[in-house]
């Protein structure tokens, strides 16, 4: 009995720290990672500590952009580079020519329906200025780069350090994007 015990609590334990209702322990985090943001669908808590060990590409997105067909390509490279390592992550948002203008539910809905995003999309949030949500600030502040408009992208390595970052011309399939993602999904923690 005690064993059945000790084995519902300890799953008790991941779950609430996978689910973001607890923080993981200090130290398997990095700093970067060591937040949790709605997700878009349904706004269940998520905590960014369970990317850690994978090469994290962060995309400010938009549904009403020149850019939001990059949609399809991050797809792509989500689809070709997950089992190897990789997680794009969106984060919708309304800065930029007000070009996100929907809730959480459209949102999600036009991602699914029109690009069939599977790779995990967050709740709309701020990017830019004092609103920005705190993964963005910690982003601004460790490369010096804000993103100028929608779709501009930040790559994380495996260990939680911000190694490049890209601006939203710069298509998320082009040989400098996935060249430096392989580069990464090569190296080990």
């Amino acid at each position: 009995m005690a064993k059945l015990l000790a084995t519902w609590i300890f799953s008790l334990i991941l779950l609430m720290v996978t689910t973001g209702l607890v923080q993981a322990a200090p130290g398997t985090c990095s700093p970067l990672l060591n937040h949790t943001f709605p997700r878009l669908q349904d706004e269940a808590p998520q905590n960014l500590c369970q990317y850690q060990g994978k090469v994290i590409l962060v995309v400010n997105t938009a549904s009403f952009c020149g850019f939001t067909g990059q949609y399809e390509g991050l797809e792509k490279i989500y689809a070709k580079y997950k089992d190897q390592g990789l997680v794009v992550l969106g984060f919708p948002s309304n800065d930029f020519g007000q070009q996100e203008p929907g809730s959480n539910k459209e949102i999600a809905d036009f991602c699914k329906n029109t690009y069939d995003v599977k790779f995990p999309m967050l709740a709309k949030s701020s990017v830019t200025g004092n609103n920005a949500n705190p993964l963005f600030k910690m982003l601004i502040a460790k490369t010096g780069t804000t993103p100028k408009w929608n779709f501009y992208k930040y790559l994380i390595d495996r260990n939680g350090n911000v190694v490049d970052s890209f601006g939203s011309v710069t298509k998320p399939t082009s040989s400098g994007v996935t060249s430096e993602i392989e580069k990464l999904l090569a190296e080990k923690n």
